[in-house]
């Protein structure tokens, strides 16, 4: 297979369309609560649209799911259990810190987490990672982008603690 770096700059920009548009749905269901949005998102994204896309794009389905190993089918739904973690500690991540320290904080975590992670899974972290030229760049581009995270937080850590003192002095007032 050749490489097509035009075909991956448009998968790019397609990941980055569907990443900044995802939420435009849930601008019609402000009154309701968190967990009840990201619930029907959620249903709709990890139930209803992988069974969608995997019929149109399998010709026989459920034949190929019973001739997968059972261990690959193992690692994709815990794989999957994570992801819906990662998706419900993100909602949450919205909504305690804001979209925009949110967002650094959550694309940092998950670039960082996702360079990392492959290779440790496979048990190549320290061939390929710790004793390369390519892994120790990786690695530098791992500390930039959580030195990013932190940069990027930093304002926003006495702002958030006397919102939280604000929050705090009201609940009180109104109990007494």
């Amino acid at each position: 297979m050749n490489a097509n770096p035009m075909l991956g700059v448009f998968f790019h920009w397609m990941g980055g369309l569907a990443s900044g548009s995802f939420y435009v749905p849930y601008r019609g269901v402000k009154r309701w609560a968190w967990e009840t949005y990201w619930l029907a998102g959620g249903f709709f994204s990890w139930i209803i649209a992988p069974w969608i896309l995997a019929g149109i794009m399998t010709r026989d389905l459920i034949p190929v799911l019973r001739e997968a190993p059972a261990s690959c089918l193992f690692w994709t739904c815990a794989f999957g259990v994570l992801w819906g973690l990662g998706g419900l500690t993100f909602g949450l991540t919205m909504r305690y810190l804001g979209m925009s320290l949110g967002m650094a904080v959550a694309l940092g975590y998950t670039a960082a987490f996702g360079t990392l992670l492959p290779p440790i899974f496979r048990g190549e972290f320290a061939s390929l990672v710790l004793r390369t030229h390519s892994g120790h760049v990786i690695l530098l581009g791992v500390g930039v982008c959580l030195a990013g995270i932190a940069v990027a937080g930093a304002p926003e850590f006495p702002r958030s603690a006397s919102c939280r003192r604000r929050r705090s002095a009201r609940s009180s007032r109104s109990s007494t």
